[in-house]
């Protein structure tokens, strides 16, 4: 097929997670064709990868996309929302095309069609191409498995990416070896249930970690969320390394086991604090997922939910009122919890949060930051414990990797002079 004369305008518009993130990347990098712009405006054809976790999601990408439609773009609907509601804004003539996650390797081909297109593809595959490049990024993603095997309750997520199966330990560290060429030194290990990998290929997360921070030249590795139930003794063995973040996100969603029950999670509150101190007992920060308001949250439910999760040694959290999704368990039982309670008790978890962690900062420890960007006349970036540090300095930090060894903690982050 011949390269057109003037290269069509593609933007990429992406919704939800650190894997959409990677995503979008890959599919940059398979376009040949076409130009990738930064802005909307110039835009002759959006991409819109999706995220389908809430009804919620689903109704900003489709009030998106309707604004694009108005604006006169040809919109492509790939991600999550691929599988669960490509057909329905297909038929209903909102999207040009769509495009599901084992055809995003088709892309280049697939916006020369001059006719509309449904290429919903498999949900059993896994991606072959390689992100060799992230631009105005300090940190690479890096994917290394898809889809999930839980079933909790109020989660859609497996039905848009399908079950859990690992990529090659191979490709994975092929792509760490030329992202380390191309500059990176931190790596964000991504997929959908990263504690997954390996169990379809006779290895596990521990393992690769281990040959991941065995490379020459990296720094830092960092994690999506893990499972409570996925650390297992390989995964302790690379707790005192260097290299690893000393930041882990572990899902909890709740901390009463009879809600964890309804949930449909596999993990309960006493082993989970008993995991989380001894994390904490090596230095780690720790955070958590949880969810308010589920269906079945009572009273009595939440307060033992309460005096539980002030035990756990907490300091970052990822915390959300419960939110309808079609399609689950969830979706179908009685909404026990109104909006108000629901937005009360997640104010309380989030005041416990912000406390913990500001008596976690006071902590006087040097702080290994990789430094992002300059905004609002501080440099900022994370430091090792997933916190972010404010730096006044005349010196040109970007990219740059450096050591605090005085700052001031406040509440809204840390301040230092370098």
């Amino acid at each position: 097929m011949s390269e057109p004369l003037t290269k069509s305008k593609v933007f990429f518009k992406t919704f939800g997670c650190r894997t959409n993130i990677y995503d979008t990347q890959m599919m940059i990098g398979e376009l040949k064709d076409f130009e990738v712009t930064t802005s909307e405006l110039f835009a002759d054809i959006i991409i819109v990868n999706s995220c389908t976790v809430t009804n919620g999601a689903d109704s900003g990408v489709r009030n998106y996309i309707s604004k694009q439609n108005k604006d006169g773009k040809k919109v492509i609907f790939a991600g999550c929302g691929a599988d669960t509601r490509g057909s329905e804004l297909f038929a209903q003539n909102r999207v040009f095309g769509v495009l599901g996650h084992s055809e995003k390797r088709n892309i280049n081909r697939l916006l020369f069609s001059k006719e509309p297109f449904k290429e919903i593809g498999i949900l059993t595959h896994v991606d072959e191409s390689i992100v060799s490049n992230y631009h105005d990024k300090s940190k690479a993603f890096i994917k290394i498995q898809e889809g999930c095997n839980f079933s909790c309750s109020y989660c859609i997520i497996p039905h848009a990416r399908g079950k859990a199966r690992s990529q090659s330990e191979e490709k994975i560290l092929e792509q760490g070896k030329i992202l380390l060429q191309n500059g990176f030194s931190e790596f964000v290990l991504t997929g959908t249930n990263i504690g997954s990998y390996g169990k379809d290929t006779d290895t596990s997360l521990g393992k690769l970690l281990q040959k991941i921070g065995a490379m020459d030249g990296v720094k830092r590795v960092r994690m999506g969320s893990i499972e409570p139930v996925q650390i297992d003794e390989s995964f302790k063995e690379v707790l005192k390394e260097p290299w690893l973040e000393k930041h882990l996100h572990i899902a909890l969603q709740h901390t009463n086991d009879e809600m964890l029950k309804i949930m449909r999670r596999r993990n309960s509150a006493k082993r989970d604090l008993e995991l989380f101190l001894e994390l904490s007992s090596l230095g780690f920060a720790l955070g958590t997922d949880f969810i308010v308001g589920h269906p079945g949250e009572s009273m009595e439910i939440w307060q033992n939910a309460l005096i539980n999760f002030k035990k756990f040694p907490l300091t970052h959290l990822h915390a959300f009122c419960y939110s309808k999704r079609d399609g689950t368990l969830s979706a179908s039982m009685k909404q026990t919890v109104d909006g108000n309670t629901a937005k009360s008790r997640l104010k309380e978890l989030q005041n416990i949060i912000k406390e913990n962690n500001f008596i976690f900062r006071q902590k006087k420890i040097d702080l290994q930051v990789l430094v992002e960007e300059k905004k609002d006349g501080f440099y900022t970036g994370f430091d090792q414990f997933y916190n972010r540090i404010f730096i006044d300095s005349g010196d040109d930090l970007a990219g740059k990797w450096i050591v605090i060894d005085d700052y001031e903690a406040k509440k809204e982050g840390n301040y230092a002079a370098f």
